[in-house]
């Protein structure tokens, strides 16, 4: 699977998400359309990873498929950073 995966350790895996897709699309993160937050409830999102919950999330936005793992890496269309 091509695509680009990163671990980037924010406190937040919504900002690791938000990023990831930036880099695969060129889109600027503050002005992604739509906000993450109408695709994803980020907050829920944000609170499984810090309780560390053992779950891998896997959702489609704008078109690509991105993954979170386990350990947090985010994985968008496949490809690695």
């Amino acid at each position: 699977m091509d695509g680009i995966a990163v671990h980037r350790g924010n406190d937040k895996v919504s900002i690791d998400v938000i990023e990831t897709i930036a880099a695969v699309t060129g889109d600027d993160p503050l002005t992604m359309s739509p906000p993450l937050y109408e695709v994803v409830d980020t907050d829920a999102l944000d609170t499984l990873y810090e309780r560390g919950a053992d779950v891998c999330v896997e959702f489609e936005y704008n078109g690509h498929q991105v993954v979170i793992g386990d350990d947090q890496t985010v994985t968008v269309d496949g490809r690695e950073a």
